[in-house]
């Protein structure tokens, strides 16, 4: 399975960190933040990864090259200066990711999820990972019931920005700008958007407060969900 990272945003709340250093090359415990998810994906198998480009997008490719000290072969999808959103980012880049399902990971997260333990069934046309809502955003995303996600149901829980996706997902959109959340909700209203959940370590690295946070951190201890 390919990977793709999406790593193109400005990072606006980081800023002023962000101002020089895309956000994905900001350091976690002593590396990129998007280390931590390359080294990942190349411990669950994965040997080609995509990545998304826009803001200071010449930085990552200095620092990433062709991802060989990762155990990976990396590829990058360039996009103008106004990054093309979510949905437009990976459709952008499907002829780099070819025809079979691929993994995709929010750059801007930091989590200790085991990626080999992903796969999606054969009619979903996506299906995500969803963690207990952070205190930034407690009215959650979706539901989990027997494997399908919905709008309703309890408990509330958040899309992690990690999920594996179909092409046909992306069936009848255009190039430009577009987000990724009508397409997903186009899948679940047809029935074909599986989910799971996952409780272990996930931050959402989007403020300068949380990236302190989880660098204050103990090493040797579980990292919480919600910071």
């Amino acid at each position: 399975m390919k990977a793709m990272v999406l790593a193109a945003g400005r990072g606006e709340r980081l800023r002023p960190l962000t101002d020089h250093t895309p956000k994905p090359l900001l350091e976690v415990r002593g590396q990129p933040l998007i280390a931590w998810h390359l080294h990942a994906l190349a411990r669950a198998g994965v040997r080609e990864a995509v990545i998304n480009l826009s803001w200071l997008g010449a930085q990552l490719r200095t620092a990433l090259g062709g991802g060989e000290r990762f155990g990976l072969r990396i590829s990058y999808s360039e996009e103008p200066e106004r990054a093309l959103e979510v949905g437009g980012g990976i459709f952008h880049a499907l002829p780099l990711l070819g025809a079979e399902p691929f993994l995709v990971v929010n750059g801007d997260t930091y989590t200790e999820l085991d990626f080999a333990r992903l796969a999606i069934g054969p009619r979903a046309l996506a299906h995500l990972v969803l963690v207990p809502n952070p205190e930034h955003h407690p009215q959650g995303d979706f539901a989990l019931r027997e494997g399908a996600i919905t709008t309703t149901g309890e408990p509330r829980l958040t899309y992690s920005g990690i999920g594996v996706f179909r092409t046909e997902l992306f069936a009848g959109c255009s190039p430009g700008r577009f987000p990724l959340l009508p397409l997903l909700r186009a899948a679940m209203a047809a029935e074909r958007l599986s989910g799971e959940r996952f409780d272990g370590a996930w931050t959402d690295v989007g403020t300068v407060e949380r990236l302190a946070s989880l660098n204050a951190m103990p090493h040797d201890v579980p990292r919480a969900t919600h910071v």
